[in-house]
């Protein structure tokens, strides 16, 4: 998938693209037609955690921080999706970011250590990454599964960034997870549908040898951006 020129820091090396291009991770669902009226995400809580710093390396491999050669702990998974309207229709040049604890329960803020497990801190784990979709509004990013933390079930921020539009922010989880039944946060969506379209399958990526997870979370926005 070929990015704007204009966006290069929001996508990830040659050779870690090509290495997931070759293992048939992308999906181009640029196909899809929609017979029904699609279900709008719901917006969500951004809570307390978006990065009060901005880590050293902020583009979409969360899993390496730039030139190390050292991976973050986790189950890598790889995260895709399409920002659509309220027509289903690609979002081109919007701009996603994600943020999530590490493998140990915390947050790259400056407050996010996970207490219960003595403050300590993955300092291979980007914490948090950006990418810019194309014609297709299509996005990647290559993370760690999520994990829980005292309080919530395992999830993944998500905030949307459109010209003309306010940030929307809402969160993805995990699909048959035992904690998403009594996560707060989660619960708060009342409707069924809607709460059900940010529960996503995590999968095995089948040519994988190291267990490699892939999911995939459609995001539908409420509005048709102006061209």
């Amino acid at each position: 998938m070929k990015q704007p020129e204009t966006a290069p820091k929001f996508t990830l090396n040659r050779r870690n693209l090509l290495t997931q291009l070759a293992s048939g991770v992308f999906v181009c669902t640029s196909g899809i037609t929609f017979a029904e009226e699609l279900v709008r995400t719901p917006a969500q809580t951004e809570g307390p955690f978006y990065p009060d710093k901005m880590p050293l390396d902020t583009d979409n491999d969360l899993l390496i921080i730039n030139d190390s050669i050292t991976e973050a702990v986790g189950t890598v998974t790889h995260l895709t999706g399409r920002i659509m309207d309220a027509k289903g229709d690609p979002i081109r040049n919007a701009i996603i970011e994600i943020w999530q604890v590490d493998g140990k329960g915390s947050y790259l803020h400056s407050k996010g250590a996970n207490s219960q497990n003595g403050g300590v801190k993955d300092s291979n784990f980007q914490g948090f990454g950006r990418f810019l979709t194309g014609s297709t509004g299509e996005y990647y990013f290559r993370t760690i599964k999520p994990v829980p933390y005292p309080g919530r079930t395992p999830h993944i921020h998500v905030k949307i960034k459109i010209k003309g539009h306010e940030a929307f922010t809402t969160q993805c989880y995990i699909k048959g997870e035992s904690r998403n039944k009594t996560d707060g946060v989660l619960k708060d969506i009342r409707d069924d549908k809607a709460r059900a379209s940010v529960i996503i399958p995590f999968e095995p990526v089948k040519s994988s040898k190291i267990g490699e997870l892939k999911a995939h979370f459609d995001i539908v926005m409420g509005f048709t951006p102006s061209a």
